[in-house]
């Protein structure tokens, strides 16, 4: 079975990825595709997992880690529900009318709290499904750190960025002009944080060279959630646009040298705890989330 016959064997949310990213199939098949997220699939079981009071797991919006309504609207997000769908629509309303909201001082959902992972997040989620995030981002652009990066130890005295928090910032300031507008000083916060992550190569200090964290090298499955990894980074400068060049070198034969000998990925850190329900496979087999993201990217590199 080849590569791509194998991403094919799978849920619509990959089917659809692959389609756009792989193939350049057509615009309306693509489109097909994407809306059997709603009504098929783990899209389809996420949905119906929503309780009435408009949470999915827990008493407020973040916990427990990934089964709760913060995780699965990222989740629903990363599986591609079309935000115009009534099933997107209706699930987004029970979040706003019923008044979810996070564990930190009773707060509403989508007003966002203070840490800016989780605030970078809720950007994505709400520029996704229409909306208006706009006070979270001013927070996050104004909360930038002078080395380009962001970090969510900044109000207990950090005074540098983090990879773990500033992939995630860029990620919701992306999602934001991409779905609400283009804005200058957005996009500048963007560029300062995308030159934090190239200066050290995806993965290294600044100051010594050595690798900041050895996790930014292990593939996280069967999303990335919460952590950095180089995957994560090369698919967000991927989808950013970014022209590819030398300071990512390390960081695609990192990758490159992650496939076997099927052309595949592997699972190589499967989160601990409880989850809806399996997206992947366990640890150490392949992984259609990652074999999609990693193959897109060296398309990207011209590989």
């Amino acid at each position: 079975m080849s590569v791509i016959d194998w991403l094919f064997d799978a849920d619509p949310s990959i089917r659809w990825q692959v389609m756009r990213d792989l193939l350049d199939a057509p615009t309306d098949e693509v489109a097909a595709e994407r809306a059997k997220v709603a009504t098929e699939g783990w899209g389809a079981r996420l949905l119906a997992l929503q309780r009435d009071d408009g949470y999915w797991a827990g008493e407020r919006a973040y916990f427990p880690a990934f089964t709760s309504t913060h995780s699965t609207l990222l989740l629903l997000r990363e599986l591609g529900l079309e935000p115009q769908s009534p099933e997107a629509r209706r699930a987004v309303s029970l979040v706003r009318e019923r008044d979810v909201r996070f564990e930190y001082d009773d707060l509403p959902y989508f007003g966002g709290e203070v840490e800016p992972c989780i605030n970078s997040s809720v950007v994505a989620i709400g520029s996704y499904f229409g909306v208006d995030v706009r006070p979270i981002v001013d927070r996050l652009l104004g909360e930038q750190m002078a080395d380009g990066g962001w970090n969510c130890e900044q109000e207990r005295g950090s005074t540098r960025g983090s990879f773990d928090t500033t992939i995630h910032v860029l990620e919701g300031l992306l999602a934001y002009e991409q779905a609400v507008r283009v804005s200058l000083e957005v996009a500048d916060a963007r560029r300062r944080g995308e030159a934090y992550l190239l200066e050290r190569r995806l993965l290294r200090r600044l100051s010594t060279a050595e690798v900041i964290q050895p996790r930014y090298k292990v593939l996280f499955s069967p999303t990335p959630r919460y952590l950095y990894d180089i995957l994560r980074g090369l698919d967000y400068l991927r989808a950013a646009g970014i022209e590819p060049d030398e300071r990512m070198t390390e960081a695609i034969e990192l990758l490159e040298s992650k496939r076997d000998g099927e052309g595949r990925w592997p699972v190589e850190y499967a989160y601990d705890g409880e989850h809806h329900f399996e997206m992947d496979d366990a640890e150490g087999l392949s992984s259609r989330w990652n074999t999609l993201r990693a193959l897109r990217v060296l398309r990207w590199w011209g590989r």
